[in-house]
């Protein structure tokens, strides 16, 4: 196990730098982007633009521009933002990742109770009324988009019906917890919602069909054998060998979120995370903070699948072989 961990650890370390290199390649060695000229502005005489190159170290080689990138980013902590010149793109990140993480914790938990809870008696109800009607509500919940979805929430919360069914509900923004928990529930609760509503229905669909196929498995034939009920069998035998699926599934979908996936709920809601903040790089074509950007993303997708690797490694030890 522990020979398995290192091998994935330095798969994972490989990964990040592959990352890092095609990022950097795309957003500085791509024909005709030119982050001295974005740098010194539009009415930039050639002479200014050679001075600019020269300050940030942009008319050197590529390989040696990575190496310094790499070294600000990671090393030294101090690159800053071509469109904001002497703002550091570290503090801007860390600043933003409390609110993501904030948004995400939250919409998982909701999206995981609603998700496992709804495929659980969609199973035991199977042929039923309410099977179809929630199968139809979790396909409905995975096609609407939510940047709609979190216009309509608006729409109703912070427009319509603000003044009288919704004035309890702050305006867009985040209060951190160590300042109001109150209000920093308040300000989320929608967001989460909008966000867990996507992820609800595909985990309940996923969860209602291992369910489905495991209820016909030899072990729970077995179980029947013995005389215990379908209600025990179900979620003491049942929902136990298929709440693998959902882990594996939670892990990927929960570091792709933290890693900046929620852009466009945290747009459209106003809060300023880690998607605001690529966002408004990309409006800007702020390559420092976009490469900032993308580099935790990475880290944290990686290290998903990385831990998502490593639970079924210990779970079932032929993956190890693999």
């Amino acid at each position: 196990m522990r020979s398995f961990i290192i091998r994935r650890l330095i798969s994972a370390v490989l990964v990040l730098f592959a990352i890092s290199v095609m990022v950097f390649l795309i957003f500085f060695a791509t024909p005709g982007v030119d982050p001295a000229a974005r740098i010194a502005g539009r009415s930039a005489t050639p002479q200014i633009l050679e001075q600019v190159r020269a300050a940030f170290g942009l008319n050197r080689p590529i390989p040696i521009r990575y190496l310094l990138m790499m070294e600000h980013l990671f090393i030294k902590h101090d690159l800053t933002s071509y469109v904001n010149v002497g703002d550091r793109v570290l503090p801007q990140i860390l600043q933003a990742a409390p609110v993501t993480l904030s948004l995400v914790i939250g919409a998982a938990v909701i999206w995981l109770i609603v998700g496992v809870l709804g495929g659980v008696v969609a199973a035991a109800n199977r042929g039923k009324f309410i099977d179809p009607l929630i199968m139809f509500v979790g396909i409905a919940a995975v096609s609407v988009p939510a940047y709609w979805l979190g216009e309509v929430v608006n729409y109703f919360t912070q427009s319509k019906f603000h003044s009288s069914i919704f004035s309890w509900v702050p305006s867009s923004g985040y209060v951190s917890p160590t300042t109001n928990p109150w209000q920093w529930a308040l300000h989320l609760l929608f967001p989460w919602l909008t966000l867990a509503a996507l992820y609800a229905g595909i985990y309940a669909r996923v969860l209602r069909a291992e369910l489905v196929n495991a209820m016909n498995e030899d072990y729970v034939r077995t179980a029947r054998a013995k005389g215990l009920s379908e209600r025990r069998i179900l979620l003491r035998h049942a929902l136990r060998c298929s709440l693998i699926s959902i882990v594996s599934l939670f892990g990927l979908d929960f570091g792709a979120l933290i890693g900046g996936a929620a852009l466009l709920t945290e747009v459209v809601m106003g809060l300023p995370g880690i998607g605001m903040l690529t966002y408004n790089a990309l409006q800007n074509l702020d390559l420092p903070v976009l490469m900032g950007c993308v580099m935790y993303g990475a880290f944290f997708i990686v290290l998903a699948n990385a831990v998502v690797d490593v639970l079924y490694a210990w779970l079932d030890p032929r993956v190890r072989l693999a």
